[in-house]
This record gives C-alpha cells, sequence and structure tokens, in this order.
C-alpha cells in the first residue's frame, strides 16, 4: 500500500510536499499543446521539440455529455465534459458542482480543475487515488 493517494493517470502529477497538476507537453516550434506526454508534434510534425508544462486549472466548457446509463456501482446521471484550458490543452472529465441539466450548463461557461479522492474506490491492495474534476468558477 502507498503513503498517500495514486494519481488516477499518469498525466495528474503529485509532487512530494506540492500541490496536484496536470501536465501536458508544448511544442517548442508551433507553441501547441497536448494532454499528456509525447516526442513529436501532431500539427506541425517537429521532432522532439516537446518540453512538459503544468496546465493551468482554469479554462472553458467546450463541450459535455450527461450521462444516464454506466458501469454498475457508478452513480448516474454524471456530466462527462470536454474543457479547453488558459493557456492551451483540451481536457476531458466529469463535471461536477452543478445538476445535471442543460438549463444549468452553458457551452463556454469558466470552470477550474479540482483535486479529490477518485469516489473513495481502493484498488485490491487498498491504494486509494486521486483524481481531477472541473468545477464552474
Amino acid at each position: 500500500m502507498s503513503d498517500g493517494p495514486l494519481p488516477v493517470v499518469s498525466y495528474l502529477k503529485m509532487p512530494p510536499g506540492g500541490e496536484p497538476y496536470l501536465e501536458g507537453h508544448r511544442c517548442q516550434e508551433c507553441d501547441c499543446v497536448y494532454l499528456g506526454e509525447r516526442q513529436h508534434c501532431s500539427k506541425c510534425s517537429a521532432r522532439d521539440s516537446m518540453k512538459a508544462v503544468q496546465l493551468a486549472n482554469n479554462g472553458t466548457l467546450y463541450s459535455y455529455s450527461i450521462v444516464h446509463r454506466s458501469f454498475p456501482g457508478i452513480d448516474v446521471p454524471y456530466i462527462s465534459a470536454i474543457v479547453d484550458l488558459e493557456g492551451g490543452g483540451t481536457v476531458k472529465g466529469n463535471l461536477i458542482g452543478v445538476e445535471a441539466d442543460p438549463e444549468k450548463i452553458s457551452f463556454g461557461m469558466p470552470v477550474q480543475v479540482v483535486y479529490d479522492d477518485a469516489l473513495g474506490r481502493k484498488d485490491g491492495e487498498g491504494n486509494s487515488y486521486l483524481s481531477y474534476f472541473f468545477k464552474p468558477s
């Protein structure tokens, strides 16, 4: 068992003694930002020009879907969202802190990235997980 929660995805970084953050990679040739690690740029085809960057914790809601059917044990409805982060990077995650009603959600609404327990789930060794969510700001 680990000392603390584990990140749910490889691009969720948890520095010792620091705050969690999402990591992307920025092309040094064309400035395009991608979520997670990569060696080459898909936009300009530059090779070995990617540099790791900490992504912003604020952005705008680009798209969403209200999910009413899911796997057993997953509470529904929930809001699956795609967010464009300030400074670059597009991230998919769940929108929380707002009712799952299209009248309460608007495209382009400002959101912030928040980090929290991954729904209380633990693996076979008893490890808990840290995840990220979007919340209206």
